[in-house]
């Protein structure tokens, strides 16, 4: 009878502990597929890790005295972008060559355009584009920091708020400016006369005000939320890269960045598509030997489509694949097409001397009285 009753005790312990496992498991797996529901922003997921003795900032995040909030749970594919080659040596060496060139040649076209402010409107647009892309590439100083550290940020949370606001923002602002342009030179070609009647130096001091109040305001929401957290798993700090999407704070930043990726990069750049396409076209049908402009706007119009249309597709890819698997894996390859983006920091100004240089950067048209008028593009 001993016996007996020492195996159905055993047996009545293994059932019950069988059960633990089962509902353990089953909860484990409760609480990941409602992690997956959830659509998150362009960064890797992370935990927010429970601590003691801490303060809670704007973000209800648990914050240590005197270190940044803690993240553990992290993806492979978060993991594998933050050790890897592609992350802490190809990235940060391309924006330490496109800072290279790109700031002594935006402050030199800067200084040239100064000049020429009250006599062509299209400089103001330009001084706005070159302001634009100096301080897009000197983030860029801090973010090839960042990652030479091996994705470790040690300069504190409010410059990484400032950092990325800057390198974001600018990013867009660049992409509105260059649509800005492309429409202006679109008027000149397809409507010169009703161009020539407009308040050209007023209506592009107009936009360039107009461009950098939305930016002002766009980065907000980049400067409220915290932005580097601790990883306790690579025992570094990461800056936006990891972030506790699942937290209300932090959840927001998915529409703010996907209006963003639609009104900051694809809208920009079907503008241009359109601008550009129908002055090429109108001036293949023009009587004049434009072939130097329309090679020159070609160049132009690929050299745009090279930098920005790989980050605006991959960023809204990436959105899509969110909504649909709850992946992440192409958040690396959103970050390795922002580099072209950062390439056109520094090919700006050299595309100013090439569109101003063709034909004089003015259009000639012939009217119905035999007269000839003069627009500049």
């Amino acid at each position: 009878m001993k016996k007996l009753f020492v195996l159905v005790l055993l047996f009545v312990l293994f059932v019950s502990a069988t059960g633990q496992k089962k509902g353990k498991r089953k909860t484990k797996m409760q609480v990941n597929s409602s992690e997956v529901a959830l659509v998150n922003p362009r960064t890797f997921i992370g935990v927010p890790v429970i601590q003691t003795k801490s303060v809670l900032n704007g973000t209800q995040a648990p914050i240590p005295a005197h270190s940044p909030p803690a993240l553990q749970s992290l993806s492979n594919s978060a993991k594998e972008y933050l050790l890897g080659p592609l992350s802490t040596r190809v990235i940060p060496i391309i924006y330490m060559l496109v800072v290279t060139v790109g700031i002594p040649a935006n402050i030199v076209i800067l200084g040239l355009l100064a000049t020429k402010i009250r006599k062509v409107s299209s400089a103001i647009l330009y001084c706005s584009l070159a302001i634009s892309d100096l301080l897009l590439l000197f983030s860029l100083f801090f973010k090839a920091h960042y990652h030479l550290l091996g994705n470790h940020w040690v300069l504190g949370e409010t410059a990484c708020r400032v950092i990325t606001a800057c390198f974001y923002g600018n990013l867009y602002c660049s992409a509105v400016t260059l649509a800005c342009i492309s429409v202006k030179r679109y008027l000149a070609v397809v409507y010169p006369f009703t161009y020539k009647r407009l308040p050209k130096r007023m209506l592009a001091a107009l936009v360039s005000l107009a461009v950098w109040g939305v930016f002002f305001i766009a980065v907000i929401p980049e400067l409220l939320v915290q932005q580097s957290f601790m990883l306790t798993e690579l025992n570094r700090t990461s800056c936006h890269d990891v972030l506790p999407l699942n937290e209300s704070s932090h959840i927001l930043l998915l529409y703010y960045n996907l209006v963003l990726t639609v009104l900051g990069l694809l809208l920009p750049l079907v503008i241009t598509v359109v601008c550009y396409v129908k002055i090429i076209k109108e001036l293949s049908k023009s009587h004049f030997d434009w072939t130097m402009y329309i090679k020159a706007s070609s160049l132009v119009f690929g050299l745009f489509l090279v930098c920005f249309l790989p980050a605006g597709v991959l960023h809204f890819l990436h959105y899509v694949q969110l909504f649909v698997k709850g992946t992440e894996n192409l958040y690396m390859y959103f970050n390795l097409a922002v580099c072209l983006c950062c390439l056109h920091a520094c090919l700006d100004p050299f595309l100013y001397f090439i569109m101003s240089s063709s034909a004089g950067a003015k259009f000639y048209l012939m009217t119905f009285k035999g007269k000839t008028l003069s627009i500049s593009i």
